[in-house]
C-alpha cells in the first residue's frame, strides 16, 4: 500500500480509504442493512489494516455512522497514531448557512469524540444554488471560518456532478475534490477534471471504484449501479469485463480497484465497507498482481461503449 501527500497540508494518507456510509444503516441506498456491532467490528478492524484513511458524514444515516465510528475510537482508546478520519459538513433540511456548517461540524465532533478534523468537506453542495452556498454567511464562508481557526486542516468539496463540483474546484478556495461513481472501468466522465484539479494543485479523492456494487458483486447478488438498477448495456460490458478477468483468474475487483489506485492523479481511493471482512478483502484485492496483458485488454472493453 502506498501513502500520499494531500497537497501541501502535510496531512498523508493512505491509497485506500475507507467509506463508511453503509455502516450508518441505509438500506434505502444500498439495499442492505448493517446492524450497530457489525459497523462496530468493520471499524474495528479497519485499524488492524495498514489503511490510515477514515471518511464519514454527518448526515450518513442520520448521523448513526459517525456515532458507531466514535464507540468504535473510544472502545480502541482512541484513534491510532497518524491516522486520518474525515467528515462532512451537511445541510439541516435547506439550512445550509455558515451556522449550519459550525454546527454540523459541532455534533460530527461530539458524536465522533474528538476536538477536529484533518479534512472536512462541503457535502453535496449542488442540492443548493451555488449562489445560495457562496453568498455572504453561506455554507462556503462557514468552511473558510472553520479552517482560518484551526479546526480544520484541509477543506473538500464532495459531490457527484461534476459541472457542479468544477464550479466549486474553480473558486481555487478547497484543498480537495471528492466525487464519486465518475472515475470507473464503466465511466470515466470525471477524467478531464481529475486533471485540472491535479494542475491546481488541489487533491483528487475517488469513491466508489466498484460503481457502487455492480463492480464488487455476482449479478445474482443484484447489484446497484451508481445507486441504481444497472441498464441491460451497462450489465452487458460488466459480463465483458468479469469474463475477461476470470480468463486470467483475476478478481474483477481487484481490477476495479486498481484501476483507480494506479492512476498517479487518484491520491486515495474511498470504498464502502460494510463487513469486517470485507475491509480484510479490499486490502487483498489492492494487492493482487494484475498482468499488463490484462490491463491492455480491460482498456478496450472500459473506453469503448
Amino acid at each position: 500500500m502506498d501513502f500520499n501527500r494531500v497537497g501541501t497540508t502535510g496531512i498523508t494518507v493512505s491509497d485506500l480509504c475507507v467509506g463508511t456510509s453503509p455502516l450508518g444503516g441505509m438500506p434505502q441506498t444500498y439495499g442492505y442493512g448493517v446492524e450497530e456491532d457489525r459497523a462496530i467490528a468493520t471499524v474495528q478492524a479497519v485499524f488492524e489494516t495498514p489503511i490510515n484513511f477514515l471518511d464519514t458524514s454527518n448526515e450518513y444515516g442520520k448521523g448513526e455512522s459517525e456515532r458507531r465510528i466514535g464507540t468504535a475510537i473510544e472502545r480502541a482508546g482512541g484513534l491510532p497514531d497518524g491516522f486520518v478520519l474525515a467528515t462532512k459538513a451537511d445541510p439541516d433540511g435547506r439550512d445550509f448557512s455558515a451556522t449550519r456548517v459550525r454546527r454540523s461540524f459541532e455534533e460530527s465532533c461530539e458524536r465522533l469524540g474528538v476536538e477536529r478534523f484533518d479534512l472536512f468537506h462541503l457535502h453535496d453542495p449542488e442540492r443548493f444554488a451555488f449562489e445560495e452556498i457562496t453568498a455572504p454567511g453561506g455554507a462556503l464562508e462557514g468552511m473558510r471560518q472553520l479552517k482560518e481557526e484551526g479546526l480544520v486542516t484541509a477543506i473538500g468539496v464532495a459531490g457527484g456532478d461534476l459541472e457542479a463540483m468544477e464550479q466549486y474546484v474553480d473558486l481555487g478556495v478547497f484543498d480537495v475534490l471528492l466525487n464519486h461513481n465518475r472515475f470507473t472501468l464503466l465511466d470515466q466522465s470525471a477524467s478531464p477534471l481529475i486533471t485540472k484539479v491535479v494542475e491546481l494543485g488541489m487533491t483528487y479523492l475517488n469513491a466508489a471504484p466498484y460503481a457502487s456494487g455492480l463492480l464488487a458483486k455476482p449479478l445474482e447478488q443484484k447489484p446497484r449501479y451508481q445507486y441504481r438498477e444497472p441498464d441491460a448495456e451497462t450489465v452487458a460490458r460488466t459480463q465483458r469485463l468479469r469474463a475477461l478477468c476470470d480468463g486470467y483468474g483475476v478478481d474483477l475487483a481487484a481490477v476495479a480497484l486498481q484501476f483507480s489506485t494506479r492512476d498517479p492523479r487518484v491520491t486515495s481511493t474511498l470504498v464502502g465497507v460494510s463487513h469486517p471482512d470485507r475491509v480484510h478483502e479490499l486490502v487483498a484485492n489492492r494487492e493482487a498482481v494484475i498482468p499488463d496483458e490484462l490491463w491492455a485488454e480491460v482498456a478496450e472493453v472500459a473506453t469503448h461503449d
